[in-house]
Parts: C-alpha cells; sequence; structure tokens
C-alpha cells in the first residue's frame, strides 16, 4: 500500500532542489484579474482624470505604478522564509496598533468623507486598515500555532489570548472602519476553527461577532442609513439610495454581452466611485453577464487553489502555512464576494475594494503581498514534499 502511494505521489511530482515552485492556477487567477481590473480601472477613470486634474492618464499612470510596486513587494515576500513571519507576529501586531493609533494624529492622519483611515507619507497615502487585515491574519496564524493547546482547552483561554486583536477592533471602528473589522473578525474566526477551536467555541464567536455587528450598525446613523437605502433604494434615488440605483442600473445595461468596453454611461459622473468600490459595477455594464461571470469564475479558482494549498500544508503538519493559507483565502473570498454583493445590491453598501482590481494603492500593493505569500506557502510545502519522499513513503501531495 505504501509503495501505491508512493508511486502515485512521484507520478504528479518530481522533486527539484532549487527550484521555486509555483502553483500556475494560482498565477492565472491573478493575473488575470490583475489585467482586467487595470483594463476597467482605464476605462472608469480617464474622464474624471480629465476633469479633476486635466489629464486623462492620472489614474491610469498611477494604477500601473501601484501594481509594479505590488508586484516587487510580493517578489520580496516570496523569497522570505514563513518562518520569519510566525516568528514576528507578536511585533507586528504592535505595530498595527501604532499604525492605527497614528491616523487620530493631528498632521499625521488624514480625515477623508468623516473617516480617519489615512497617514500621509507626503508623496502618497497609505490607508492602514489595508496593511492591518495582513498583519492580523500574519499574527494569528502564528498565535495558533504556538497555543494550539490553549484554544483547544477553553473559550475563555481564546478571549484572553486574542485580546491584542480586541485593540485592534476598537481602533478600526474608532476611525470608523466597519468592513475592514468585520472582514478581520470574520476570518480570524475562521482561522480558529480551522486550527483546532471545537465547535462550541466557534459557534460562540460567531454569536458574539454576529451581536457586536448589530450593535455597531443600529449605534451608527450613517450605517443604519445604508441598511434602510439597502432595503428599498428606490424610495430615495437621489439621496441615500443613489450609489445603488445607479449601480444597478448599471448592471442593468450590460445585459448578456455588454454595451462594449469604453461604452459605459454611468461612469460618467453618474456611479459615485466607479473606479474604486464600484468597478464591478462598470465592468458588468461594459462586457455584461458574461464578463461579470467570468471574473466570478476567477476569484473561484483563486480562491479554491489556496484552499487546496492550505490543506496540502494542513497534510503535511505545516501548521503556520496551512492555517495563513486558510485566512489569507478566507480573506480573498469574503472581501471579493462583500464587493460584489454589494454591487449587485445583495448587500448593503460598504467600501471594501474588489481584491486585484479596484483603484487604489494601499490595497493594490496589499493583494499582491498575499499573492507573494501564497507563492512562499505553496514552494515551501513543495519543498517539505520533497523532504518526506525522501524520508518515507507515506505523503502525498494532491
Amino acid at each position: 500500500m505504501s509503495a501505491a502511494i508512493l508511486n502515485t505521489a512521484e507520478s504528479s511530482f518530481t522533486p527539484r532542489r532549487g527550484h521555486y515552485y509555483l502553483d500556475r492556477w494560482m498565477l492565472f487567477a491573478v493575473i488575470s484579474l490583475l489585467s482586467i481590473g487595470y483594463v476597467m480601472v482605464v476605462s472608469a477613470s480617464l474622464h474624471l482624470g480629465e476633469r479633476v486634474f486635466d489629464d486623462i492618464w492620472h489614474y491610469p499612470l498611477r494604477q500601473a505604478g501601484h501594481i509594479v510596486i505590488g508586484l516587487l513587494m510580493a517578489l520580496l515576500m516570496a523569497k522570505t522564509p514563513l518562518s520569519v513571519w510566525e516568528k514576528s507576529g507578536p511585533s507586528l501586531i504592535l505595530i498595527a496598533i501604532g499604525l492605527l493609533v497614528l491616523v487620530f494624529i493631528p498632521g499625521i492622519g488624514v480625515k477623508v468623507n468623516g473617516s480617519y483611515r489615512w497617514i500621509n507619507l507626503g508623496v502618497a497615502r497609505l490607508q492602514v486598515s489595508e496593511v492591518v487585515k495582513l498583519i492580523c491574519l500574519l499574527y494569528m496564524a502564528g498565535f495558533l500555532t504556538r497555543h494550539v493547546d490553549d484554544v483547544r482547552a477553553s473559550i475563555k483561554s481564546v478571549f484572553r489570548l486574542i485580546l491584542p486583536l480586541g485593540l485592534v477592533f476598537a481602533l478600526l471602528l474608532a476611525e470608523p472602519d466597519f468592513g475592514a473589522a468585520f472582514v478581520i473578525g470574520f476570518s480570524v474566526i475562521c482561522m480558529m476553527f480551522m486550527g483546532g477551536a471545537r465547535l462550541v467555541e466557534f459557534v460562540v464567536l460567531v454569536l458574539v461577532g454576529v451581536g457586536l455587528g448589530v450593535l455597531a450598525i443600529v449605534s451608527s446613523a450613517y450605517r443604519m442609513e445604508r441598511v434602510t437605502a439597502f432595503m428599498d433604494p428606490w424610495a430615495d434615488h437621489l439621496g441615500s439610495g443613489f450609489q445603488l440605483t445607479q449601480s444597478l442600473i448599471a448592471m442593468g445595461r450590460g445585459e448578456w454581452f455588454g454595451v462594449g468596453l469604453g461604452s459605459s454611461i454611468q461612469k460618467l459622473f453618474y456611479l459615485p466611485e466607479a473606479h474604486t468600490d464600484f468597478i464591478f459595477a462598470v465592468l458588468g455594464e461594459e462586457l455584461g453577464f458574461a464578463g461579470s461571470c467570468s471574473v466570478i469564475l476567477l476569484f473561484g479558482l483563486l480562491v479554491w487553489r489556496v484552499f487546496q494549498m492550505g490543506k496540502a500544508a494542513e497534510r503535511l503538519n505545516l501548521r503556520f502555512d496551512s492555517l495563513l493559507a486558510y485566512g489569507l483565502g478566507v480573506w480573498i473570498g469574503l472581501q471579493s464576494f462583500v464587493n460584489i454583493a454589494v454591487n449587485i445590491g445583495a448587500l448593503p453598501t460598504k467600501g471594501l475594494t474588489l481584491p486585484f482590481m479596484s483603484y487604489g494603492g494601499s490595497s493594490m500593493i496589499v493583494m499582491c503581498m498575499v499573492a507573494g505569500l501564497l507563492c512562499r506557502v505553496h514552494h515551501e510545502t513543495q519543498l517539505d514534499l520533497e523532504d518526506q519522499m525522501k524520508g518515507s513513503s507515506s505523503w502525498q501531495y494532491a
């Protein structure tokens, strides 16, 4: 039996020490999303750049710069051993808390649309919550690797050990950035469940998260306004429901195959944030149902491959690698799902970008870093498999 397993593994994997292993399907999905996203940003922003900056190439050139910097950071992440991030978790979470505090300091933090989410770097602005998302998942993967027995022991131990994340959530809600807090909270809860937390603890954490989310909504007038606008956007289509109704019009105009690339009407100052949070609505209008489904399938392919990486690492007992892959997969899947659902009117309006596609330096660079981390997870899993195959005949990579 063991010989048969080894033969099966060898048939799908050829050891090549010194070779950097890449998941081609994951790279295909990421590169495709980056390419389609860039084309849509160009289409959705030319008129805006001309009006605001008298330069039609203002946004396309900046987005190209974001992608180049992001790819360089991805290369750095892909070359850095995961053990470095595992050991750096406690230090990184302190950096995250420090960055969240900086946004409230006058002269450093920048207030936009009533929210303190950015730090002024002089030549650019850093949206802190994007960096914090990544740091929290790195911290949590290391935390669960080190304290798996405590996590499995009792719910009290779980709450005591994740106290630093509670401070992160409080600072995010103070900005306010409910979307980032939701993404981090949901991803962390899923990581804890996959990291060994008992079902009862998982249910308790979900209920606590839902309760805090409802409390955050009902205690904020603008969040309640978004929910009521979502329930019936046409009741105030020129006020609170304006953005959603314009997005629905864009999606409806696209029909099966779209009105043609560059031919969107809604992006012409009708649909707010067309090149950022509502890039999917412009895509739906210009490329139609077929284009929208293609992007959804690409996200599905990406998330599937990421979870396959986590599963492979888990089989090889690479706990940190597997938990990190699972967490990053949940993050990508959840944020893309929420953004698309908001664009089609299935969820209330929320300020979350579409990963790898929306305009924005902080989001684009961090998501490229995520892709680099996933490349590293796959590479180290393959290297470990190579070592396991040399010493044992009972391992199989699938």
